[in-house]
């Protein structure tokens, strides 16, 4: 969900509850072997790559080569607001052995350092000509908070199952990474709006460039990314720099069907100014990095939701010079393949946390629902309908199935019909299956599909439990994205058929236990929340 701090969310939510224990197993469908997601023994024989800055050391994981903390840009902290410099050259050999530092935020992340442009990859060889289809993952936390080295994206467990190379990266957030400054008055801030996104760009073009080195296809590189992963991957999709760099996109739970006008980001710009009592940009670029961040906590204006500030790609004219979804889908990115997939239950991973929300009545359900469902429609009116369409739902079941659709998943349906009306290739799929944890209280919550996709679930927070279903499922859906990354098609041989959308049919997939696919699953909700036009968070 690309309008809220995601990343963070899940955090807390994980923290909520920390009584389970590590997550350990997980059965394969038959000939789909799964493989261990946690780190083995470091072997003494280090893997060597050779990379335009010079040599690195790596090492040895359970069979496949891994080299974290990768620079694949300099210091930002002398061209804050500004397109990063390439990273500078060392001499000799450099370890590879750790990752680097995040992005400067808040929260468990943080502080973080503004020398934050690195990137991680995991291959099973090097320079063997393999031409592997390359999976670049990019961190979910809205456009705020995160980092690569979240132990949910860890790249073994996927390039072991698929031969694929994967890569997961960092990149400049939050203020450092959007702050729009271009309309006050120095020419060396007018991309200030979406150098975050600019971070993304070189991040690619690097991995483009040393694809063979690491056994990788250069023009087979598929973009991954979850909540707020997605909705950047959304923005690249429009932006000319980034035309060539990626073949195929995966998105979950994360749209960005519009920017922020300049306007609406300049105001912003000037509340986090003064947030921080900076009377120009000058200021800005003096306080020191911790100081800058307390902008990050400010209120924003919107009159529909009450968050903190709304920092995110920008409508600049330049960078991005048209929305990304809308009024269509972006041209240059038709003939990408995509798929764009959403969990039933998202927001029980954030609204889930307040035992208040499992115990509504049908009396205090109106009021929780205005302030949370981010749409502006009478609750009365929303109620109503879905007490037509699921009679059998208490108030807490409404509550949670109305704001996921009104916050959570009408970014998906928008940018859907869009792909479909431009005839683009697009799949869609809902996460249908639920986490076992908590007696099932949280369902298929938001971020759920990260550690069965990226076949993590043995990772610490994965949530899925370590059962034969958890298992099944994540060999289902891992494979649908090896199957897309190295052919541009998710279907393989433990689905049934996967149709591609239409606005005819809307043609899902339901990823359960036992998948299926079905047209328009949750249409009587599509139809309902259409009556409210559709408004991105940020764009005005």
């Amino acid at each position: 969900m690309s309008g809220a701090p995601a990343d963070l969310q899940r955090r807390r939510f994980l923290q909520d509850s920390a009584r389970h224990a590590l997550l350990l197993g997980a059965a394969s469908l038959p000939l789909l072997p799964a493989w261990a997601g946690v780190p083995g023994p470091r072997h003494t024989a280090a893997p060597l790559a050779k990379v335009r800055s010079g040599r690195l050391r790596g090492q040895r994981e359970q069979g496949v080569n891994v080299f974290r903390g990768i620079p694949y840009g300099a210091d930002t902290a002398t061209r804050r607001f500004q397109p990063a410099l390439p990273e500078a050259a060392w001499h000799g050999v450099r370890d590879a052995l750790e990752y680097g530092s995040a992005a400067p935020q808040t929260g468990t992340d943080g502080p973080g350092s503004e020398d934050c442009l690195f990137l991680n990859v995991w291959t099973p060889a090097l320079r063997d000509g393999g031409k592997r289809p390359i999976v670049f993952y990019i961190h979910g936390g809205a456009y705020n908070n995160g980092s690569g080295s979240d132990p949910l994206y860890d790249g073994g467990a996927l390039c072991r199952r698929g031969d694929v190379v994967v890569v997961t990266v960092n990149h400049r957030l939050n203020v450092f990474g959007y702050l729009y400054l271009a309309q006050l008055g120095d020419a060396r801030f007018a991309d200030s709006g979406n150098v975050g996104q600019l971070d993304l760009v070189q991040a690619l073009q690097w991995v483009r460039q040393h694809a063979a080195e690491f056994g990788g296809d250069a023009h087979n590189i598929t973009v991954v990314g979850q909540s707020g992963g997605g909705a950047k991957i959304a923005t690249l999709m429009a932006m000319p720099a980034a035309r060539g760099l990626f073949q195929r996109a995966w998105t979950m739970s994360g749209q960005q069907v519009t920017a922020a006008g300049p306007r609406a980001a300049t105001q912003r710009a000037q509340i986090a100014m003064q947030a921080v009592a900076a009377a120009d940009v000058q200021a800005l670029l003096e306080l020191p990095m911790e100081a800058l961040l307390a902008a990050t906590r400010a209120r924003d204006p919107s009159r529909v939701e009450d968050t903190g500030l709304y920092v995110g790609p920008v409508l600049d004219g330049g960078v991005l010079p048209v929305h990304p979804f809308w009024p269509e889908a972006p041209a240059q990115s038709a003939g990408i393949p995509m798929v764009i997939g959403n969990t039933r239950d998202e927001t029980r991973a954030f609204l889930g946390n307040d035992p208040a929300n499992f115990a509504l009545s049908w009396e205090t359900l109106p009021a929780r629902l205005e302030k949370q469902q981010y749409v502006d429609l009478l609750p009365a009116v929303v109620i109503a309908e879905y007490r037509r369409l699921y009679p059998h739902y208490t108030p807490s079941e409404v509550f949670f199935a109305a704001t996921t659709a009104g916050r959570s998943w009408r970014g998906a349906v928008e940018e859907l019909e869009a792909r479909a009306r431009q005839g683009a290739p697009t799949w869609a799929y809902q996460l249908d299956w639920g986490s076992p944890l908590d007696g099932g209280k949280f369902g298929a919550f938001h971020t759920l599909d990260i550690p069965l996709v990226l076949d993590n679930t043995r990772q610490p927070g994965s949530r899925t439990g370590d059962g034969e279903q958890a298992g099944r499922v994540a060999a289902m859906m891992s494979a649908a994205l090896i199957a897309f990354a190295r052919h541009g098609d998710p279907n393989h041989a433990a689905l049934p058929a996967w149709q591609t959308y239409s606005l005819a049919r809307r043609q899902t997939l339901l990823f359960d236990a036992q998948p299926r696919q079905a047209d328009d699953p949750r249409g009587g909700e599509r139809r309902l929340y259409q009556q409210a036009p559709f408004i991105q968070r940020g764009t005005f």
